[in-house]
Parts: structure tokens; sequence; C-alpha cells
């Protein structure tokens, strides 16, 4: 006797149909509920720091120029060192990890 290997085998079939129904009868919110729910307006918890508490703090940082052996790659806009220069292309320097 010949075998269909292409048609579902009955125990997948019975699953398929299975949890069909289940989606169908499941209990799914409407839409309307769902644009009300995102339109709803945020709470401030969750803002800040893990704890919830909201951080009044400003961050400094340093901004220090490259140096006169520096040179920033054109590919991954690292700074490195002048002797990583792999090539020169259109006036942009890359580096030899970006030529790799």
């Amino acid at each position: 006797m010949a075998a269909d290997y292409d048609e579902l085998r009955t125990d997948v079939k019975e699953t398929q149909e299975s949890s069909l129904e289940a989606l169908k009868s499941a209990n799914a919110p409407d839409a309307r509920s769902v644009v009300r729910e995102l339109d709803a307006p945020d709470d401030a918890e969750g803002l800040g720091v893990p704890g919830g508490e909201i951080v009044a703090e400003e961050l400094t940082v340093e901004v220090v120029p490259a140096a006169a052996d520096e040179f920033t790659c054109y590919s991954c806009f690292l700074v490195r060192h002048r002797s990583q220069i792999a090539r020169e292309k259109d006036g942009h320097l890359y580096c030899r990890e970006c030529e790799a």
C-alpha cells in the first residue's frame, strides 16, 4: 500500500483543530480596550533607577580631544593610535580591525 507522505498525520491534524478552537474560545481583549489601554497616561513609576525613584542628577563627562598620534576610524568610529591605520580612502582613515 502506498503512503501519502505529504498528508498531515492524524494526530497533528487533531492538535491543530483543537488549538484553533481553543484560540477562538479564549478571552481575547477587543480592539477598543487595547487602544484605551495604550492611550492611558503613563505613571511616573519605573522612571529613573530600578527602585522607581527619580534621580535628579546630571551626568557630566569630560571630552578629551584626540591626540596628535591618534585618529578616529571612519568605519567603527573608535579612536585609535596612528599605528593602527590600515588604509586611507577619500580622506578617511580606517583601522586594521575594520579592514580585516
